[in-house]
């Protein structure tokens, strides 16, 4: 059975501070995979809730990818797209019936699930990124993650 969620709930998970692992960036180094690379990085939310952090990027089109936030609903097996930031390409949104290509944010909405679509069908376009190094910082801004304070690099080393 497929999991419905509200506006508010959806807002809430998104919302919810997720602490990243102090070696997150060596653990989302993305693997090759027939035509594109991934890496998934599972996150516990400080509310207690599960969450996976997915990247796809394609290899002969770089700007082909997608950064996904998906939640793991308790004692379920499936994960529910909360958001995904995608690359340029064609999207139309079924219910304004507007189409659009370049690169754009899909969120997870209630009405859009009530329909029978994916729950995150729903996208707006974005100028805040051009390529996937760009966009994951504004998914781990937008999506309440707690990156990690780097330690700054001694200006000098010993010799």
């Amino acid at each position: 059975m497929a999991i419905i969620l509200s506006d508010k709930e959806i807002d809430d998970l998104v919302q919810e501070k997720k602490p990243l692992p102090e070696d997150y960036r060596a653990k989302i180094q993305m693997r090759a995979k027939t035509g594109h690379k991934e890496r998934e990085l599972d996150v516990k939310g400080e509310g207690g809730n599960e969450f996976r952090l997915i990247l796809r990027q394609g290899t002969i089109n770089p700007l082909d990818f997608s950064i996904i936030l998906a939640y793991r609903p308790p004692n379920s097996n499936q994960l529910f797209r909360l958001r995904r930031y995608n690359g340029r390409h064609r999207h139309t949104n079924l219910i304004e019936e507007k189409t659009f290509y370049d690169f754009h944010i899909h969120q997870s909405t209630a009405r859009y699930q009530e329909i029978g679509a994916k729950e995150d069908a729903y996208a707006e376009p974005s100028d805040r990124f051009s390529d996937f190094n760009q966009a994951l910082p504004c998914m781990l801004k937008d999506c309440g993650f707690q990156v990690p304070i780097e330690p700054q690099r001694r200006l000098f080393e010993e010799v």
